[in-house]
């Protein structure tokens, strides 16, 4: 028997939205409806077009990536089928395109939204370069801006310029619009080159170790965000303890933020005057040549690990069996 709904949003019946939203939210599903609804011409337009995957927590179970729709999808939501190499199976992925879609999600408990970098209508091209500034753990962002500054300072080398916003948990991320005449295979080659240009400033700083006990308590600039990887968009909530959020701010301010500045009951104030991200983010760039063959020279970091890590456990077994 289908739930009353508490109210109506633009066709959309929601409920349950005094339930608690998960432990450690400080929220309720209410807020979380409330806060897209608030935000939803900022976010959208980072969701539109883009196949997307959400992370949903129900009452009483741990959080969860959804990519494929469910059989319960109203017929009103947009959707494009893509193969799923890792899966070997199509997935029928959502495209967020408007308030309606985006409160039905908000209504299923989706709290975070991870678009990809690619559009539905242009699967060969990736919109921008990423650079994930993963710190080690603890209390670390600081670590985090740091890192952040060098890949500005590599980009600027390079003759490119990026936007930078807080991931919503610990880290940080770079975009670099990029024009849609590079390749995706070009797109990841420039990340990889941008990433260990920025370990080049400051080693001390920043590493390119994708195998985590490589990185001695460095901030892993990770390159590996192309292709069909989605990263968590702007604004979008983070299933972390006070429901913060990802979001944009300028250069100048980055070193007197952190994340718990930013959360969903904090952001709509802070969005009634700018849409911060439309304006940071640089137009999109050609990408230079040296940067390419760099990059091109620079094996696929998850590729390296994989061996390595073969390599690792050959290793220890030919060790055990010796002693």
């Amino acid at each position: 028997m289908a739930s009353t709904p508490d109210e109506t949003r633009d066709g959309v019946d929601l409920t349950n939205l005094d339930q608690p939203l998960f432990d450690g939210a400080d929220a309720t599903k209410r807020d979380l409806v409330d806060y897209l609804d608030a935000v939803h011409e900022r976010i959208l337009p980072e969701l539109r077009e883009r196949p997307l995957t959400v992370k949903r927590v129900r009452p009483r179970q741990q959080p969860f990536m959804q990519k494929n729709v469910p059989k319960y999808t109203p017929e009103w939501v947009k959707t494009v089928t893509l193969w799923a190499e890792a899966s070997k199976r199509e997935v029928s992925y959502a495209l967020c395109d408007d308030r309606r879609t985006l409160l039905w999600f908000a209504n299923q408990r989706a709290v975070e939204y991870h678009p990809t970098l690619m559009r539905a209508g242009r699967w060969d091209r990736v919109t921008h370069l990423v650079l994930d500034l993963d710190p080690p753990e603890g209390e670390t962002f600081r670590m985090a801006v740091q890192a952040a500054h060098l890949v500005r300072q590599a980009l600027t080398d390079s003759g490119l310029a990026g936007a930078v916003k807080t991931s919503g948990a610990k880290g940080v991320h770079v975009y670099v619009p990029i024009d849609d005449q590079v390749s995706i295979e070009d797109a990841a080659a420039a990340t990889r080159a941008i990433a260990a240009r920025a370990e080049r400033i400051d080693p001390a700083v920043a590493t390119t170790a994708y195998i985590k006990e490589d990185r001695g308590g460095k901030v892993f600039v990770d390159s590996t965000r192309s292709g069909g990887a989605t990263v968590v968009a702007a604004y979008s909530p983070r299933i972390r303890p006070g429901t913060p959020v990802s979001f944009p701010v300028g250069w100048d301010e980055l070193d007197s933020v952190s994340p718990r500045d930013f959360t969903i009951r904090s952001t709509p104030g802070l969005l009634a005057t700018a849409d911060h991200w439309a304006g940071e983010l640089p137009a999109p760039q050609s990408l230079p040549e040296d940067l390419l063959d760099e990059g091109r020279a620079i094996p696929i970091a998850r590729v390296v690990a994989m061996h390595e890590g073969k390599r690792r456990a050959r290793a220890r077994r030919d060790a055990e069996e010796k002693g």
